[in-house]
C-alpha cells in the first residue's frame, strides 16, 4: 500500500524526515518496503532563476523576435525571446543554459547557446506551460515585482517534493488502509516515547446539512447479511471538472491518475480514511437503489469496458432492473459520473468481506475498493465517511445535498470487550512494562480502559480493530508500539534437543538439490494450481479429468485445478525459457501433486528433472552436444547412486505414460520414476521447438525405499572382470531394457553389467529391424572365470533373447 510523506502530515504536526517516520512504522508494524521521492516538477526547475528584464530590442533580422538583456543576479545575459508580453523592468522566469526543462513527463528540452538569425541567445525566458506545471502558452510568465533577482524558481514557487511510502500492509490491519490509520500508529508511537503530546488532525464535518429533500432515492437492501449497512445521499447542481491542483497532486502521490473532481473526492477520502465510497449519476437510477443478488449469467460491463458474466453469488447495486456497479469490487460503465452529470448519488456501505473477497476472486479483480472490503473496514465509520465526501465534493464542484441521509442500520456495532492480565502481558512480552506505560499505549490505540481491579483489566476494543479479538492481540499490541527493539534478549537462552526422524526428508532433499546443482541444473517452484485443459488435451490414461481436484473460487481459468503431474508445469517452464532466448535448459522442482477418487483424495511428493538443447554453454574448447535421453538417465542413475538404491533399481518397457517412449524404475515392486522424453503433441501444444527428456520420480516411494539400504563392506574383486558382447538383430519395437531385464534374469551371480554401445537402423538391414551392439561384463569376486562358465551363461542369455525377443545374433 502506497501513502504519502505531505499527505501523511496533514494529520501529524511533526518535522520527522521520510526515513524517521519509515523507520516508527516499521518498528510498529507496518513494515516500510521502499520510499521513492516525487518531484513537485520533474527535474525540480534546477538551473531555473527569477531575472529583471534590462533591456528589450527588436530583433535587426526578425519582426516578431525581440533581443533582450537579463539580470539573473549572477550575471547578465542576452536572450532572444518571442514573447509578445516581454517588456523592460518586468520579473521573468530565466532557464539558464545547460538546464534541462520538462513540459511534460516524457519530454526533455536541453538549454543550449545557440545563434537565433544571427543573434547568439544564452538562455531561455519561460512561459508557464514550458516549466512543466501549467498548459498556458500565452506568453512568458511574469512574476511579482518584489521577488530578488537571481531567486531559484523552485524556491519562488513553493514547490515541494513529496515520498512516496509503499508498505507491505499485513491482511490483518485493515485500520491502516488509510492516511489516518498510519497517522494514528505514529502519534501513539512519538506520544508514549517522545511525549509529544500530539493529537491527530481529524477534518471537521460539523458543517454538513441537508439543504432539501428534492431528490429523493428510495434504498433497498435485500441481503441484510452481505450489506449489514448501507448509506447514501444525493447532492444535485453539481459541475464536473478537473480537480485543483492540490488533489491532483495528493493522488498521483500515490500512483492514481485523476478523473474528475467527483471521482476524485470518493478517492481522497477513500485513501484518507480506508473507507471506499462510490457516486453514481442519477438520471440512471430511475428512483431507487436495490441492492440484490445478481442474476446468474447475466453479463456486465465494468468501467474498464469490459464484459462480465455475473455469478448468482455476486451481490449488485442496482436500480431495480439494471446493473449499476459490482457492490463494493468495481463500478460499471453506464452508470459513472459524466462530465454533463449534474445530479450524484453518494453511497458509503459496510460490505461483508468474504462476499467481497469471494466476489472479487470470481472476476479475477483487485481494485482499491476490494482490497479495503475484503479486510473489513470500520463500520462505524461509514457515517463520518459520508459528510467529509459530500462537504469536499461541495467544495470541489458546488451542489446542495437534496436528499436526507438513509441509513439501513444506524445502530453503532458493538466494540468487542476483552479481559487484560497486565502480569499475563508482562509474561509474554519477556519485558517489565509498568501499568502506566501500557495504560497509555492503550489509550494512544483508542483502546477505551473500562475498568482495572487487581492485575486485570476490561477493555473496549473499537470496532475498526477487527484483528483485535483476543488477550493475545491487545499484548501484540502493547508491544508494537512498547517496540521490538526494546525488549532485552536474555542472558541464558534454553533450547531442546530435537529428535529427527529417519531417514531426515529434509536433509535427503538437500542432499540432492545439492548434487543437481552442481550437475548444472537449477532448481524450479512452481503453482500447485494449473489448468483443467492440460487433463483434457494431454492427460491420456494417465492425468485424467474425473480426477482433478477443482478449485471452488478459481483466481483464473489457467489456475481451476491442483496438478496431478509435474511434467506440464516443466514443459512450461522450458516454453518460458525457449521464448526469451534461453533454448538451453537444465531444472528440477519437488512438489506434490493431487488427485481425487471418488470422495477421496490423495497427495504425493514428486521429483520432476528436465533438460533440453545443449549438454553445456557454448565454448571455444567444448563440442555442442545435445542432450539425450542418455544425458537425463545418466542423471537419474546418478541420484539413485547418490542415496544407495542403485543396486535395487530395475528397469521395465514404458506403459501408460504421459512420456514417449523410455524406461519405468522399480524398486521390488513398487515403481520409482520413468524417465523418457515429451512426445510431439506436448511439444506442438506448448510450442516447444526441440526434446525435451524428463526424468519423473515418485519422492515418497524413494522415501520409503530406503528402509531396504544396508551399508555394507565389501572387499575389492581379487580378480579381473570378462567382458563379451552380442551384435543382436531385434524388431525395432524392442527396448534396450528389455534386453538387460532378461540378461540379468538369466544369471544374478556372475553378471555384473549389460550396456548398449552401438545402435544401427537402416541399409542393409530388413525392415522392421534394428541393430543393437550389447556388452556384457562378468566376474566373480574370488575366483577367476573359466571359458566354460563364461560360455555357459552367454548361451544362456542368448537363448532367452531368442525366445523372448526374437533377437537374431548377427
Amino acid at each position: 500500500m502506497k501513502v504519502s510523506y505531505n499527505w501523511l502530515k496533514e494529520y501529524i504536526t511533526t518535522d520527522l524526515s521520510p526515513e524517521e517516520m519509515s523507520k516508527i512504522l516499521t518498528d510498529t508494524g507496518l513494515e516500510v518496503e521502499g520510499i521513492s521521492t516525487i518531484e513537485a516538477v520533474k527535474g525540480g526547475l534546477e538551473g531555473v532563476v527569477i531575472g529583471e528584464v534590462l533591456t528589450c530590442e527588436k530583433h535587426p533580422d526578425a519582426d516578431r523576435l525581440n533581443v533582450t538583456t537579463i539580470n539573473a543576479g549572477a550575471e547578465q545575459l542576452q536572450i532572444v525571446c518571442g514573447a509578445l508580453n516581454v517588456a523592460v523592468g518586468q520579473k521573468v522566469v530565466v532557464a539558464m543554459v545547460g538546464c534541462t526543462l520538462h513540459p511534460s513527463p516524457d519530454e526533455d528540452f536541453k538549454i543550449k547557446k545557440s545563434k537565433i538569425r544571427g543573434v547568439e541567445s544564452f538562455g531561455m525566458l519561460c512561459a508557464e506551460d514550458e516549466l512543466g506545471f501549467g498548459k498556458s502558452h500565452d506568453g512568458i510568465l511574469i512574476v511579482d515585482d518584489t521577488v530578488s533577482v537571481g531567486t531559484k524558481a523552485a524556491t519562488y514557487f513553493e514547490l515541494e517534493d513529496d515520498y512516496e511510502i509503499e508498505i507491505g500492509l499485513t491482511p490483518n490491519r485493515s485500520d491502516a488502509m488509510g492516511h489516518i490509520g498510519v497517522a494514528r500508529d505514529l502519534v501513539a508511537y512519538l506520544n508514549v516515547h517522545d511525549n509529544a503530546n500530539l493529537s491527530l488532525n481529524i477534518p471537521c464535518v460539523e458543517d454538513f446539512k441537508v439543504e432539501n429533500n428534492d431528490l429523493p432515492i428510495l434504498i433497498e437492501v435485500e441481503d441484510t447479511e452481505f450489506c449489514p449497512r448501507y448509506m447514501a445521499t444525493t447532492i444535485k447542481g453539481v459541475s464536473v471538472a478537473p480537480s485543483p491542483s492540490w488533489l491532483q497532486k495528493r493522488l498521483r502521490s500515490i500512483g492514481l491518475s485523476p478523473i474528475n473532481n467527483i471521482v476524485d473526492a470518493t478517492n481522497f477520502v477513500m485513501h484518507e480514511l480506508g473507507t471506499p465510497l462510490h457516486a453514481f449519476d442519477v438520471a440512471k437510477l430511475k428512483g431507487r437503489i436495490v441492492v440484490k443478488n445478481a442474476t446468474e449469467g447475466d453479463t456486465f460491463t465494468t468501467l474498464d469496458d469490459v464484459d462480465r458474466k455475473l455469478s448468482s453469488e455476486n451481490m449488485m447495486i442496482t436500480n431495480g432492473s439494471d446493473n449499476l456497479c459490482i457492490a463494493g469490487v468495481f463500478g460499471g460503465n453506464d452508470s459513472g459520473i459524466k462530465d454533463k452529470t449534474t445530479a450524484i448519488f453518494l453511497e458509503s456501505a459496510y460490505f461483508n468481506p468474504v462476499s467481497v473477497r469471494k466476489t472479487a476472486k470470481f472476476h479475477a479483480l483487485n481494485t482499491d475498493s476490494s482490497f479495503r472490503y475484503e479486510r473489513g473496514v470500520d463500520p462505524n465509520l461509514t457515517d463520518y465517511a459520508l459528510k467529509r465526501a459530500v462537504l469536499l465534493i461541495q467544495e470541489l464542484a458546488g451542489g446542495i445535498v437534496s436528499m436526507d441521509v438513509v441509513d439501513t442500520n444506524s445502530k453503532p456495532f458493538d466494540n468487542i470487550i476483552i479481559d487484560f492480565s497486565y502480569e499475563r502481558c508482562n509474561r509474554l512480552i519477556s519485558d517489565e512494562i509498568s501499568v502506566e506505560m501500557i495504560n497509555k499505549i492503550l489509550t494512544e490505540l483508542d483502546i477505551n480502559i473500562v475498568s482495572e481491579s487487581n492485575g486485570i483489566a476490561k477493555l473496549e476494543i473499537p470496532a475498526y480493530r477487527i484483528d483485535v479479538t483476543r488477550e493475545a492481540d491487545v499484548v501484540e499490541e502493547v508491544l508494537r508500539i512498547y517496540g521490538f527493539n526494546n525488549v532485552d534478549i536474555p542472558e541464558k537462552l534454553n533450547s531442546s534437543i530435537a529428535l529427527f526422524a529417519k531417514p531426515d526428508v529434509e536433509k535427503l532433499q538437500t542432499t540432492i538439490s545439492e548434487m543437481l546443482v552442481g550437475m548444472g541444473f537449477v532448481e524450479t517452484l512452481n503453482n500447485s494450481l494449473t489448468r483443467a485443459e492440460y487433463a483434457e488435451k494431454l492427460g491420456g490414461e494417465v492425468v485424467i479429468p474425473e480426477r482433478n481436484v477443482q478449485m471452488l473460487n478459481p483466481l483464473s481459468q489457467d489456475l481451476s485445478v491442483m496438478r496431478q503431474s509435474l511434467i506440464f508445469n516443466a514443459l512450461e517452464t522450458v516454453t518460458r525459457n525457449q521464448n526469451r532466448q534461453r533454448p538451453d535448459v537444465k531444472i528440477y522442482e519437488f512438489g506434490k501433486i493431487y488427485h481425487k477418487y471418488d470422495d477421496k483424495f490423495a497427495e504425493n511428493r514428486r521429483l520432476i528433472i528436465a533438460l533440453t538443447g545443449n549438454r553445456e554453454a557454448e565454448n571455444w574448447n567444448s563440442a555442442n552436444l545435445k542432450s539425450s535421453y542418455y544425458s537425463i538417465k545418466g542423471t537419474a542413475l546418478a541420484l539413485f547412486e547418490r542415496i544407495g538404491l542403485k543396486g535395487l533399481l530395475r528397469e521395465k518397457a514404458m506403459k501408460n505414460s504421459l512420456l514417449e517412449d523410455g524406461v519405468q524404475l522399480f524398486i521390488l515392486k513398487n515403481k520409482v520414476g520413468e524417465i523418457g522424453w515429451a512426445s510431439p503433441k506436448m511439444k506442438k501444444y506448448f510450442g516447444i521447438k526441440q526434446d525435451v527428456f524428463i526424468a519423473d520420480l515418485d519422492w515418497d516411494v524413494i522415501i520409503d525405499s530406503l528402509k531396504f539400504v544396508k551399508v555394507e563392506y565389501t572387499e575389492l574383486p581379487k580378480t579381473f572382470a570378462v567382458r563379451r558382447d552380442f551384435s543382436l538383430l531385434l524388431d525395432t519395437k524392442v527396448s534396450f531394457s528389455e534386453i538387460e531385464e532378461i540378461a540379468k534374469g538369466c544369471d544374478k551371480k556372475l553378471l555384473r553389467e549389460v550396456g548398449l554401445f552401438d545402435v544401427y537402423e537402416g541399409k542393409k538391414l530388413p525392415d522392421g529391424k534394428k541393430s543393437y551392439a550389447v556388452s556384457f561384463k562378468l566376474q566373480d569376486a574370488e575366483k577367476t572365470l573359466k571359458d566354460q562358465q563364461i560360455d555357459a551363461v552367454m548361451e544362456n542369455i542368448r537363448k532367452q533373447l531368442e525366445s523372448k525377443l526374437g533377437a537374431q545374433l548377427r
